[in-house]
Formats: C-alpha cells, sequence, structure tokens
C-alpha cells in the first residue's frame, strides 16, 4: 500500500513530538520528582518550615521544566529539521518500508524499527531511541490506516 504524497502540519507536528518527549523514560522519571519536589515544598511551606522565596524557587523550576518541555523542545526540534518542510509518500508492504521523497527515497526492512507508537495525529516510527520517523495518518485514505497499524503491530515491538 502507499500513502498519497504527505507534507506536515507544524501543529500537528509539535504535538506529536510532545507525545514523543512525554513517552521517554527518563522525563517520565524527572517530571515525576519535580512534582514530588514541588508538592514537598509546597506542604513545608504551607508548615511554615521554609521561607516563601524556596517556595518561589521551587515553583519557578516546576514552571520552568513544563515550558522547557511542552513549548521550547519542540518548537526547537520542528524548527532544526528541514525534513518537516518536504514532501514524502510511503510505501508499506509485507517485506519493507520505503520512504519516497522528490530527490530520493529509503528503503527499511521491518527489523530496522526497534518499536512503533501511536499519538492522535500520528504513528511514530523509532529505529532506536533518539532516531524516529513521524507517519501522519491523514496520509492514509480509507481503511488503509487501519492496514498500515496493522503492519506495524505484526513487524514492530510496541513502544
Amino acid at each position: 500500500m502507499t500513502t498519497q504524497p504527505f507534507t506536515y502540519h507544524k501543529p500537528k507536528v509539535i504535538q506529536a513530538l510532545r507525545y514523543h518527549f512525554i513517552s521517554r523514560r527518563e522525563i517520565k522519571v524527572m517530571m515525576i520528582l519535580v512534582n514530588l519536589f514541588a508538592l514537598l515544598s509546597a506542604s513545608l511551606y504551607f508548615f511554615k518550615k521554609i521561607s516563601p522565596l524556596a517556595f518561589m524557587l521551587s515553583s519557578l523550576l516546576w514552571f520552568l521544566m513544563m515550558f522547557v518541555f511542552w513549548f521550547l523542545l519542540p518548537r526547537i526540534i520542528y524548527g532544526k529539521s528541514a525534513s518537516f518542510k518536504d514532501t514524502f509518500s510511503v510505501s508499506i508492504n509485507e517485506e519493507n518500508f520505503m520512504l519516497s521523497h522528490e530527490r530520493a527515497s529509503k528503503e527499511f526492512s521491518w527489523n530496522s524499527f526497534a518499536s512503533w507508537m501511536e499519538s492522535p495525529h500520528f504513528f511514530h516510527l523509532y529505529i532506536n531511541e533518539r532516531s524516529f520517523f513521524l507517519l501522519p495518518k491523514d496520509a492514509f485514505e480509507g481503511d488503509m490506516e487501519a492496514n498500515a497499524r496493522n503492519c506495524f503491530k505484526k513487524y514492530i515491538r510496541a513502544k
């Protein structure tokens, strides 16, 4: 099955990158620790064990972390990646996954992918922990999206 040619839409890509960052184990752990730290500082401030300045600094740390992972990092990644501004098409079959661009094409065997994940607008196909390809769901017509999902389930380990 071959997708129709597709381009990326910035708001959807930003949302997909947020899903990527939030799904990473180290970021989840860091967010949990920062939230626990914020709760601890709020409790200590409530019981007058710390000064308002310490509580303010811990709150600032929480807001800064959320800003970086929710707003800043996805926009930086989007801005640095030229591929989000190009047009692609994808061909999926039992043997491989082929990504085509007007200047070149690249064929991947299914075992080239370490895992995959689904977000509201994209399939995230991971080559390794840091390298992945975002495949927009709106590139598929009709039941082709379900067929692609079945191929991913069959040939790639879910994240």
